[in-house]
């Protein structure tokens, strides 16, 4: 009887594991864009490709331990339990391996060469550093809804702020991040995704930001450390929201306090006046400053886009095969 009593345990923990397994299964179709400016927006474009200028649109699968992120021509394999990447050249048939513990080391040099490139951008709209800052939250149903990919949609806007504390956001300085979310009904299949980034990311030590690599946002922390604990905020809270984000636009903003305003808008004037001492381009990085502020003559003069993120959600299915996140029949590694 004893033994009967422990196969019977046995048999129900294997359902429940399959069952968890079946659960964790999800393959999803979606377009993502993420859009550096400033000093970052000139070193991703250095290696960002097609898809960091126009965007992309991926297959993604989950099973168990497993994720793979397929496009036309590249592809992207996350193991957990291997703690590896598997980076694909679906035109090529060849794919390369790199550990997590490699990929640390690329964010660290990636977050030395950002903070490299803030030093020799004095002017770059930034918070300050070192200081003390508080987080601000709100959440907002705009009332407008509309029909997005097949799903009924709802709009709320989420604001989050970080500014030095016990002062303004216009005095002090800090982060803006605002996001435009379209909330479509409740898919649990899609919890999954979301619960497997986490993880992943948490194992990198990073925010997860939709389309954005593991070198791209350790490069942004590098300069705006405050971007950290505003998207971990905002991933918190859209975790508590009922229904699914079909589609979500986010802003990062920075914002000058009203003594680092008057400093770059001194430099600025000492840029135009010319003179053989001025670094040509710092010089011309002021005249094309000139130039963008012009375009938006109502932009508030100490605020600046950092960065942008449009992520949507096309299609959606609660299965995904064994397949769907191996390495293709036929590839061979590139060493």
């Amino acid at each position: 009887m004893k033994r009967i009593r422990i196969l019977g345990l046995l048999l129900l923990s294997s359902l429940l594991l399959s069952i968890g397994f079946l659960r964790a299964d999800v393959k999803t179709e979606e377009k993502s864009l993420v859009k550096f400016e400033g000093t970052l927006g000139r070193m991703m474009g250095l290696f960002g490709g097609k898809a960091a200028k126009e965007g992309s649109v991926n297959t993604v699968a989950v099973r168990g331990n497993r994720k793979a992120e397929m496009n036309d021509t590249t592809g992207t394999i996350i193991d957990l339990s291997e703690e590896k990447v598997y980076s694909l050249d679906l035109k090529k048939k060849t794919y390369e391996v790199a550990t997590f513990a490699e990929i640390r080391r690329k964010m660290l040099d990636a977050q030395e060469k950002a903070a490299k490139a803030a030093k020799e951008e004095p002017g770059e709209k930034r918070p300050q550093q070192g200081m003390e800052m508080e987080v601000d939250f709100s959440a907002k149903e705009s009332g407008q809804t509309k029909n997005i990919n097949g799903f009924d949609c709802r709009e709320i806007i989420v604001t989050i702020t970080t500014r030095q504390k016990g002062k303004t956001l216009e005095d002090g300085g800090g982060m803006v991040m605002t996001s435009n979310m379209w909330m479509g009904p409740e898919i649990p299949a899609l919890k999954e995704i979301a619960e497997f980034d986490r993880r992943y990311f948490q194992k990198l030590d990073l925010p997860n930001a939709f389309g954005a690599d593991a070198e791209q946002m350790a490069a942004a922390l590098a300069m705006y450390p405050g971007m950290k604990e505003m998207m971990a905020k905002s991933q918190a809270q859209q975790a508590k929201m009922k229904g699914t984000a079909v589609l979500t636009v986010t802003t990062i903003e920075t914002v000058q306090s009203k003594e680092q305003a008057a400093a770059a808008e001194k430099q600025q004037r000492d840029q135009g006046g010319g003179g053989g001492g001025i670094n040509p381009m710092r010089n011309l990085g002021g005249i094309l400053a000139r130039k963008a502020a012009k375009k938006d003559d109502n932009a508030p003069k100490n605020r600046a886009t950092i960065l942008t993120m449009n992520h949507e959600l096309l299609k959606a299915a609660p299965a995904a095969s064994e397949s769907d996140t191996a390495i293709p029949a036929g590839f061979k590694e590139k060493k």
